[in-house]
């Protein structure tokens, strides 16, 4: 399956990549469009993190959280990524300092990424690790 967002990735939509990748479509292909796109218009694939969609930004959750509803995806360690993502990606009162961390490492690997695609594959590592972590954490 296609899974469409806007180019330019940042927390929510590297996060929202690795979460589909390994809870929702082991082999979605990603297809990143103009920030300006009309999602309406996207008639091949799933949009998500943008505007006006269903797997987007709702009140004070990220697109990440809503992937997480859409999906029923139940996991105590993924969980935890998830505040963070949250923390990182939205205007959360005293976000968490691994949500600073993760805008902050976003923000760098955006610097040193020749495009959306390299990012994701260097940046999925950093998901790998936390959710390793975590999965340590709450066994």
């Amino acid at each position: 399956m296609k899974w469409v967002t806007r180019e330019k990735v940042h927390v929510d939509r590297v996060a929202c990549p690795w979460l589909i990748k390994n809870f929702v479509d082991k082999d979605a292909e990603f297809v990143f469009v103009p920030r300006d796109t009309d999602p309406k218009t996207i008639k091949d694939g799933i949009p998500f993190d943008m505007k006006g969609v269903e797997l987007g930004h709702h009140g004070n959750k990220c697109s990440f959280d809503a992937i997480v509803e859409k999906y029923n995806i139940k996991d105590p360690a993924l969980e935890k990524v998830q505040e963070i993502v949250r923390g990182a990606d939205t205007n959360v009162e005293n976000p968490s300092p691994l949500s600073i961390s993760l805008d902050v490492l976003a923000r760098g690997y955006r610097m040193i990424c020749k495009d959306d695609y390299e990012t994701l594959e260097k940046e999925f590592y950093l998901y790998d690790a936390l959710y390793a972590y975590f999965k340590k954490e709450t066994e």
